[in-house]
């Protein structure tokens, strides 16, 4: 399988769906990106120059159709948009920021044992302390949208530059197969001054944030969509048999019906018509990420391990895919579901 082959376009909409001049542009100047996905510094330089979409669903297109061409594009694309879009919904909200919006933006909300980043206010001055884990690309970045505790049970958005000498990105630990240049370690921040974003809780209560998450998953979905395309030239050779018709029909289907969720999630968001918005992404991902992990396991069992160890594409693809699906959290999600159902909430 070659990734030099891309994936038609548009991957999720119809070829007339509005807001598509944009992700078209986009993917042009993907096209003529040299090391596309391998290059961080030129991919980020790419990601940096595209014009953030102006709904959910051409927001997923996008993202699903960098990811088709190569997963760790989709991972470098996904956050920087994010933090575009959280500063836009922070500006609709009334909430002032003297911020530069250009440069690189990550988003850094993710909690782990052994490290939290405090923020505390000094004649009027927020500043940062602690360690922050799980910021992809931190020493690439121009800026960052981070959470941080602003006492035992509350934790606050604020914009971090994190050139500032006071933020250190280590390099590690990292041992990564998968996303491997996309390195994902700790920061150490020694009061370097920040922004608030909002008050307490506001990162999570916003509408936006559920959007954010069915984007995570439309690169997902679009990374797994060339190992059905995979499959179906297997399915295709002289040599094949019923096995490998039957592999192709459970990864078709099973990305098709991720397909239709992913466009009725946006569909439903980008008409503001949802009363349960997290929960309703909490399915989608879910459905997307099971979906993936069928694609996964089917062309192991179906394509045997010549890709995987002959076609440098392929074995990237599978690799990177398996990494990035792990921000699925699995049965904890899954439990997430059924808590919310099992007290009323999310009618169908």
């Amino acid at each position: 399988m070659s990734d030099a082959v891309h994936p038609p376009f548009p991957l999720l909409l119809p070829d007339d769906a509005p807001d598509l001049d944009d992700v078209r542009a986009a993917l042009t100047s993907a096209d003529a990106v040299h090391g596309f996905g391998t290059d961080i510094a030129a991919t980020l330089a790419w990601a940096v120059g595209v014009a953030r979409p102006r709904s959910v669903a051409a927001t997923g297109e996008l993202l699903a159709s960098v990811a088709a061409r190569d997963v760790a594009a989709a991972r470098v694309l996904e956050p920087h948009l994010d933090a575009l879009g959280i500063l836009d919904e922070a500006a609709a909200a009334g909430i002032a920021l003297d911020v530069d919006r250009d440069g690189a933006w990550g988003v850094f909300a993710a909690e782990g044992p052994g490290a939290r980043l405090e923020a505390r206010q000094d004649a009027g001055t927020w500043r940062l302390h602690g360690t922050k884990p799980w910021c992809s690309l931190a020493a690439h970045l121009t800026h960052a949208l981070v959470t941080a505790w602003v006492d035992d049970e509350r934790r606050q958005l604020f914009t971090l530059d994190l050139r500032d000498p006071a933020v250190t990105a280590r390099s590690g630990p990292w041992h990564a197969r998968g996303l491997e240049r996309v390195v994902s370690a700790p920061i150490d921040v020694d009061g370097a001054v920040a922004v608030p974003v909002g008050e307490p809780g506001w990162y999570l209560r916003r509408p936006g944030f559920a959007h954010g998450g069915v984007g995570v998953a439309a690169c997902w979905w679009g990374g797994a969509v060339p190992l059905r395309s995979a499959l179906a030239r297997a399915a295709r050779d002289d040599r094949a048999d019923q096995l490998s018709r039957v592999h192709l029909g459970r990864v078709d289907i099973a990305l098709w019906a991720a397909r239709a969720v992913l466009v009725e999630t946006a569909t439903v968001f980008d008409t503001g018509s949802s009363a349960s918005a997290g929960l309703r992404a909490a399915r989608a991902r879910t459905v997307v990420a099971d979906a993936v992990e069928t694609a996964l396991t089917e062309a192991a069992h179906a394509l045997g391990p010549l890709p995987l160890v002959a076609d440098e594409a392929h074995a990237r693809r599978v690799a990177d895919l398996q990494v990035y699906v792990r921000q699925h959290h699995a049965e904890r999600d899954l439990a997430k579901i059924g808590g919310d159902v099992a007290t009323g909430v999310g009618e169908w």
